[in-house]
């Protein structure tokens, strides 16, 4: 049976994205799994082998080279740029073009800055909204997925003030219908969907808040009446620690933080993100660009591993 065919953008040149790459490849035999076409700067590569003292040959990775970094030597290494910018958005670019072209079948994308990003010029706040417009995906989520806990976003990047004011029954229900697919994916038959409140408590009847009773729960009894196992409000104090000791297999949070606390708790090495929606499958290792350490053989690339894997378990046969 042929490989997957599997694109694994560089991300940020100036972060760990191109050390983790060379760390994953010299780590696991990736070939062995999937058919792995890596899209940034072969150069970069190379210099990043040159500064950690990594023991490994760079002709053992198939790039894309696009040069996009005309300078490497000056490349201002741990932080963001517009040149680096620049640079995580025209790979990312290119592997969608690639999916288009038949060419792969699913993107692994290394962590990218939302300050390059606008250094560059460019609309996005990360990767998720990026993908969405280069894909005209109007519909999307963020999930994220380790073997101890399993997350779908109703709410992703926005100021935790505005979040109440988004919470509305059918984005709630949006996000069950995903997490239901999410699972579908995940092969995990019969799940057992949670749905986490906004507020303290829950709400706490209506004392601490109205969004569960006038938003949360109506959507939960929309989807029951649809046939989907989901349940709730719950808690956030309580529902993570649930899912975790297997009572639910995913769980549907209201915002940002209120999933990423625990699961990167939990999972901070092994998580991974993954965008619901696309017309690809796309993963990426749960963790950001990492400046403070980049460049100096210190990133663990354990998260990246974990999502070629997961886009390659994911791809359908």
């Amino acid at each position: 049976m042929a490989k997957k065919r599997i694109a694994i953008t560089m991300g940020d040149p100036a972060g760990i994205g191109p050390e983790i790459i060379v760390k994953a490849f010299a780590q696991e035999d990736i070939y062995k799994i999937c058919a792995p076409l890596v899209i940034g700067d072969k150069a970069i590569i190379k210099k990043v082998i040159n500064s950690t003292g990594i023991d490994f040959d760079p002709d053992n990775i198939e790039i894309l080279n696009l040069n996009a970094i005309k300078n490497p030597s000056k490349l201002k290494k741990g932080m963001p740029s517009e040149e680096s910018g620049k640079a995580a958005y025209s790979y990312i670019k290119k592997a969608v073009e690639l999916y288009n072209l038949g060419v792969i079948e699913a993107i692994v994308t290394c962590p990218i800055s939302k300050w390059a990003i606008k250094m560059a010029g460019l609309p996005w706040n990360g990767h998720t909204d990026m993908l969405a417009e280069l894909t005209e995906t109007e519909n999307y989520a963020m999930a994220f997925y380790s073997e101890a806990l399993k997350i779908v976003l109703t709410t992703i990047h926005v100021p935790l003030k505005d979040v109440p004011y988004l919470i509305k029954k059918e984005k709630v229900i949006n996000s069950i219908f995903f997490a239901n697919k999410a699972c579908a994916m995940l092969q995990i038959e019969n799940p057992h969907i949670a749905v986490c409140g906004l507020n303290p408590h829950a709400g706490e009847e209506g004392m601490l808040g109205r969004e569960e009773i006038e938003e949360i729960a109506p959507a939960i009894k929309e989807a029951k009446a649809l046939g989907i196992n989901v349940s709730g409000p719950y808690p956030a104090d309580s529902i993570f620690w649930r899912a975790y000791n297997g009572e639910f297999d995913i769980v549907v949070a209201m915002y940002h933080d209120q999933a990423l606390a625990p699961f990167k708790l939990v999972a901070f090495e092994k998580g991974v993100n993954f965008t619901m929606g696309l017309p690809f499958i796309r993963t990426s290792p749960d963790h950001g660009t990492a400046y403070d350490i980049a460049w100096q053989g210190k990133a663990s690339p354990t998260s990246l591993i974990e999502a070629i894997k997961l886009a390659t378990r994911m791809v359908k046969e």
